[in-house]
């Protein structure tokens, strides 16, 4: 069900997210618009980062959310330009869900544009900020923290060295949940952020499969309840899932997978193929297999 006006749900409403019932100082209520039916979907993963992305962050951003998102997995974000905007367009893009937390009213989404009206057809605008409230610099911490409230996970893509994306990945740390950084160039503004969070403890990520393995998804494959599938069949997907747990931090030969696995040669080699055409795996020079880093745009 799509609402285009603004909903407003009490902690006592049904639909009333859980996971923000505990997050510090819970938000009386909050106030919805969009598709509805995507508050209730798990799991969510936070990709956020800065508003001023170079161009590999923001391909990354973008292809985090997409296999991600279609995995089944919602994107949540905050709007904001740069990896926010390219996390949400890369899981609307596979048909996934994606929520965006707001520092306005819902009514007032900002920035206003494309991206916004999108969210509003095709996901689903979130605030606890009341209808009329225009963008405001003391809203953003406070919406951070329900960025990582609603997240399982927070997968921080390029930030500076003092940054909001590092208050919401305090945030999660302070709730509980995992926090992942991509590396980037160490002598690039952009990547001071990431390299700090690893400093002080986050988990180095390469790779969406990568999140997958620890959420135990498998790339390309929705459950049923969301009644999408790219790889059919219940073997196919645990076959899935037991060559991508292989291949998580390896290079290995076709051989060797099927000794860690322990499938039948003829099945793992079909498997390979699917997951090869799908880009979540590449074949390099001498019939090594590893995990696609980056899908091409």
């Amino acid at each position: 069900m799509s609402c285009d006006r603004p909903l407003l749900l009490e902690q006592s409403s049904p639909g009333f997210p859980p996971e923000l019932r505990r997050v510090p100082s819970p938000p009386d209520e909050i106030f919805v618009r969009g598709r509805l039916e995507l508050l209730a979907r798990t799991p969510r993963v936070a990709i956020v980062g800065t508003r001023a992305p170079t161009p590999y962050g923001e391909s990354q951003a973008r292809h985090f959310a997409r296999v991600l998102g279609a995995a089944g997995v919602v994107v949540v974000s905050g709007l904001a330009r740069g990896i926010d905007e390219a996390a949400h367009g890369g899981a609307l893009d596979v048909g996934a869900a994606s929520v965006a937390v707001l520092g306005s009213g819902v009514d007032r989404p900002w920035p206003a544009g494309p991206l916004a009206e999108r969210m509003l057809r095709e996901g689903l605008l979130l605030s606890e900020f009341a209808p009329g409230e225009g963008p405001r610099k003391h809203h953003f911490p406070l919406r951070n923290r329900l960025i990582a409230g609603l997240s399982r996970a927070v997968v921080v893509i390029e930030a500076a060295h003092a940054s909001g994306s590092l208050i919401t990945a305090r945030w999660a740390v302070d709730m509980g949940k995992d926090v992942y950084a991509l590396p980037g160039r160490v002598d690039h503004p952009m990547a001071r952020g990431c390299h700090r969070l690893l400093r002080e403890g986050a988990t180095l990520v390469e790779a969406p499969e990568e999140l997958l393995v620890e959420l135990g998804l498998t790339p390309g494959v929705r459950s049923s309840a969301r009644g999408e599938s790219a790889f059919e069949g219940e073997a196919s997907n645990a076959l899935s899932h037991s060559i991508l747990q292989a291949l998580t931090g390896e290079t290995l030969s076709l051989d060797e997978i099927i000794a860690r696995i322990g499938a039948p040669p003829s099945e793992t080699l079909s498997q390979l193929a699917e997951l090869e055409l799908s880009d979540f795996v590449a074949r390099s020079p001498g019939g090594l297999y590893r995990l696609v880093h980056a899908r091409p745009t």
